[in-house]
C-alpha cells in the first residue's frame, strides 16, 4: 500500500513539473516599443563588443601615457670560470708595461647591474603618440556611439516586423471566423436545396485557402518573435506580443537642407572619421620623430665580485646620454610617405561617407513622404472595398451576383485593412530612419 502510494506521489510531483516546464515555454510577455529599446540597449551583444573596443583603445591610451615614465632594469651574473692569468697593463721603473698575476684559487665572478632612464625628448614622437592615441579612443567611443543608434533602429524595425506580422494573424483570423460562418450558412442552404453544391465548394475552399495563409502569418510571426527574444535578450520560448499603443508617429518634418545639416553636426560616424583624420595627421609628425635625437637622463648603480680578488660596491652614475641614428635620414621618408598616404585615404573616405549620408538622408526623406501618401490612398481603399464588399454581398443575396465576385470582394477587403494597418507601422519606420540617418535617432 505504501509503495502505491508513494508511486502516486511521485507520478503527481512528475505532473506538476511537467505543467510548470509547459507554463515557462508559453510564458507569454507584453512589452512596449521603448521597454523593447531598454531591453535590446541592456542585452545588446554588438554593445559590449564596442564597449570592449572602447576598453581597448582606453589602455591603448594609458600604455602610450606610460611610454614618459623612467625605464628601469636589473641584471645579474654569476660565471664559473677556471684559473685565469690576469696580465695587467702597467707603466714601471723599470720600462717594464705589464705584470702577470696568478690569483691562488679564482673560479667564480659575480656582477650586478641596475640602470635607470628617464626620456627628456625623442623628437616629441612620446607626446605625439599620446596624442594619437587619444584621437582613436574619441574615434571609438564614436563608433560605440553609433553602434547604439543601429541597435535602437534594429529593434524599432523588428518591433514594427513584430507588430506587422501579429496583425496579420488577427485579420487573417477574424477573416477565417467569417468564411467559416458562411460555410456554416451556406450547408444548410445547400441541404434546403437555395444553394447549388459547386458554390458551397467554391466557399470551402476559399475557407481553405484562408486556413494556409493563417498557417504562412503564424509562422512568420513565430519567427518575428524569435528574431524579438534575440534582440532583447529573452528566452526564445517567449511569447512576445506588442502594444499598438507605442507605435505612435508625432513627427515635426524638417526639409532636407535642415536634415542635412543636422547630419554634419550629429553623425557620429562622420566624428569618428574625424578623429581618425586627426590621429593619421599626428602620425605624420609621429614619422618625422625620427629624424631628431633623443636625450634621456640616466642612472644606474654597479656591484662586482671576485671571490679572494676584488670587489666594487657603491659604484653609482648618473648622466644624461644623447642618441642620434642616422639610418632614420634614408629610410624614414617612407614612413612619412605612408603615414601622409593614409591621411589623404581618410579624407577621401570622409568625402565619400559625405556623400552617401546626403544620399541616404534624401532616400530616407522622400520613403517618409511615400509612406504618408500611401496612407491617404490606402484608407480610401478601405472605404471602397468595405462599400465594395456590402453592395456584393446585397446582390449575391437577390442573385444578381456570382459567389466568385462575392469572395473576391472578401479578399480584397481583407486585403486593403491589412494594407492600410502596415501603411501606418511603416510609416513609423520611415520616420525612425530618417531621424537615424540624421544623427537624430535617441532613445
Amino acid at each position: 500500500m505504501n509503495k502505491i502510494i508513494g508511486k502516486f506521489n511521485m507520478l503527481l510531483l512528475l505532473f506538476f513539473i511537467g505543467c510548470s516546464l509547459i507554463t515557462v515555454a508559453q510564458e507569454s510577455k507584453t512589452v512596449t516599443l521603448q521597454e523593447a529599446i531598454d531591453l535590446s540597449l541592456k542585452n545588446s551583444k554588438q554593445l559590449k563588443a564596442s564597449k570592449a573596443k572602447i576598453d581597448e583603445a582606453v589602455a591603448a591610451t594609458r600604455e602610450a601615457k606610460d611610454n614618459r615614465l623612467p625605464e628601469a632594469s636589473v641584471n645579474a651574473s654569476y660565471m664559473r670560470v677556471n684559473k685565469p692569468h690576469i696580465n695587467i697593463k702597467t707603466a714601471s721603473s723599470s720600462g717594464s708595461d705589464s705584470s702577470a698575476i696568478s690569483p691562488g684559487n679564482i673560479n667564480q665572478v659575480m656582477f650586478g647591474m641596475a640602470n635607470v632612464s628617464l626620456p627628456l625628448y625623442a623628437g616629441l614622437k612620446i607626446r605625439y603618440g599620446i596624442e594619437s592615441a587619444r584621437f582613436i579612443e574619441k574615434a571609438v567611443q564614436m563608433d560605440a556611439e553609433n553602434d547604439r543608434q543601429e541597435v535602437i533602429l534594429n529593434t524599432v524595425e523588428a518591433y514594427i516586423n513584430l507588430y506587422k506580422a501579429g496583425l496579420a494573424v488577427k485579420l487573417v483570423e477574424e477573416n477565417l471566423q467569417q468564411s467559416r460562418q458562411r460555410d456554416t450558412d451556406f450547408v444548410n442552404m445547400e441541404r434546403n436545396g437555395t444553394l447549388a453544391r459547386n458554390e458551397l465548394l467554391r466557399a470551402q475552399q476559399e475557407t481553405s485557402n484562408l486556413e494556409l495563409t493563417l498557417l504562412d502569418a503564424q509562422n512568420s510571426n513565430q519567427l518575428a518573435v524569435v528574431n524579438m527574444n534575440l534582440l532583447l535578450g529573452l528566452p526564445e520560448k517567449t511569447q512576445l506580443k506588442t502594444d499598438s499603443a507605442s507605435i505612435t508617429q508625432d513627427a515635426q518634418l524638417k526639409t532636407i537642407e535642415e536634415y542635412e545639416n543636422l547630419a554634419l553636426e550629429n553623425r557620429q560616424d562622420l566624428k569618428a572619421l574625424d578623429y581618425r583624420k586627426k590621429a593619421a595627421e599626428t602620425s605624420v609628425k609621429i614619422a618625422k620623430g625620427d629624424y631628431y635625437p633623443s636625450i634621456a637622463l640616466t642612472g644606474g648603480y654597479v656591484a662586482a665580485n671576485i671571490p679572494k680578488f676584488f670587489t666594487v660596491t657603491n659604484a653609482l652614475n648618473a648622466g644624461v646620454g644623447v642618441k642620434y641614428n642616422l639610418s632614420p635620414l634614408w629610410k624614414t621618408e617612407a614612413k612619412v610617405q605612408q603615414a601622409k598616404a593614409r591621411e589623404q585615404q581618410l579624407a577621401a573616405n570622409a568625402a565619400l561617407l559625405d556623400d552617401a549620408i546626403r544620399l541616404s538622408i534624401n532616400k530616407a526623406y522622400q520613403n517618409y513622404m511615400l509612406a504618408t501618401k500611401k496612407i491617404e490612398v490606402l484608407n480610401k481603399a478601405v472605404e471602397q472595398t468595405t462599400e465594395n464588399y456590402r453592395i456584393s454581398k446585397n446582390k449575391y443575396a437577390n442573385s444578381l451576383l456570382t459567389l466568385t465576385d462575392l469572395l473576391d470582394a472578401d479578399v480584397a477587403q481583407l486585403q486593403a485593412r491589412l494594407n492600410v494597418a502596415f501603411a501606418k507601422a511603416d510609416l513609423v519606420m520611415a520616420y525612425q530612419s530618417l531621424l537615424q540617418k540624421a544623427g537624430l535617432l535617441k532613445q
